[in-house]
């Protein structure tokens, strides 16, 4: 290998070394500062735990109504987000035409460029119409701040379904239609098994974003101490605002440290939904023989 190619490898691999070690150092200090504040107090407070599971008694200090509120706020903005990502992203690849895919996707472009501040404020704007001139009962809710979300997160399904099937194999796309399967029959039969690994992957990524976003829900529905909503369009926690609002309002360092704490079991929600999703990559691939 010619030197400078070994100067190139070197640099490159200094970098990598670099943004690898960044990571786990954000990671190691977040683990660090939160992880001896876990417990069944920060979570359940003085409720017993078991109370606050089958939702017998509320928690009003603990975090417990955050981390319920956070995973109905994902498993929502996935529902709104996932059939239209999906739907978008199938026809861009495989019926749009040329000129409608430019089209299409400069949409979906501007979209995902789109601060979430913006879509928060768009949301909150249109609650307060509705409020007006519709539903006097209409205000910032889980319903809203899902919604939100669901557009937020909506142009990664979408970009990421259309470049999975665009890049599958010419050969594998011509099997089925070899066989006599008509262009949407190759589609469910074939393509979409061939490529489950890459849109599950797209789907993790979605919901980490969903997941982490502070200024969406803070406009369209998240307070503290709301508890657990008891409908769509109520008022609903969600542990990336509770991280916002105590490291910006701590009195003490135990309270930031409660922040820290919060933030790695938002971390630990994260890698449950990353596990989960592996978990049916491998069990869907296997089932149709994709391994």
């Amino acid at each position: 290998m010619p030197y400078k190619y070994k100067v190139y490898k070197l640099i490159f691999a200094f970098f990598s070394f670099i943004a690898m070690s960044l990571v786990y150092i954000l990671l190691g200090f977040i683990l660090y500062k939160g992880f001896s504040f876990i417990s069944f107090e920060l979570i359940f407070s003085d409720t017993k735990a078991i109370d606050a599971l089958l939702l017998k008694q509320r928690v009003f200090d603990g975090i417990f109504p955050a981390i319920i509120g956070t995973f109905m706020l994902i498993i929502l903005a996935l529902s709104f987000s996932l059939i239209f990502g999906f739907a978008s992203g199938i026809y861009l690849s495989i019926y749009a035409k040329n000129s409608t895919k430019r089209i299409v996707n400069l949409c979906f472009e501007l979209l995902a460029s789109v601060p979430s501040i913006l879509i928060g404020l768009f949301f909150l704007l249109l609650s307060i119409y509705l409020h007006d001139k519709f539903q006097a009962n209409f205000m910032p809710s889980l319903l809203l701040a899902s919604l939100a979300l669901g557009i937020l997160i909506m142009p990664y399904l979408v970009q990421n379904s259309r470049l999975s099937l665009d890049n599958i194999p010419k050969d594998i796309k011509q099997i089925g239609i070899n066989l006599g399967l008509s262009p949407t029959q190759n589609l469910f039969k074939v393509l979409l098994p061939y490529c489950s690994k890459e849109l599950l992957s797209g789907i993790f990524l979605s919901l980490g974003r969903a997941c982490e976003d502070t200024a969406v829900i803070m406009l369209t529905g998240a307070v503290a101490s709301a508890g657990i909503a008891a409908s769509v369009f109520d008022r609903f926690e969600a542990l990336p605002f509770y991280i916002y609002y105590l490291s910006t309002n701590y009195a003490d360092e135990k309270e930031l440290s409660q922040a820290f704490a919060a933030s790695l079991i938002l971390l630990f929600i994260a890698l449950f939904l990353f596990l989960l999703t592996k978990i049916i990559q491998k069990k869907f691939r296997n089932y149709y023989g994709y391994n």
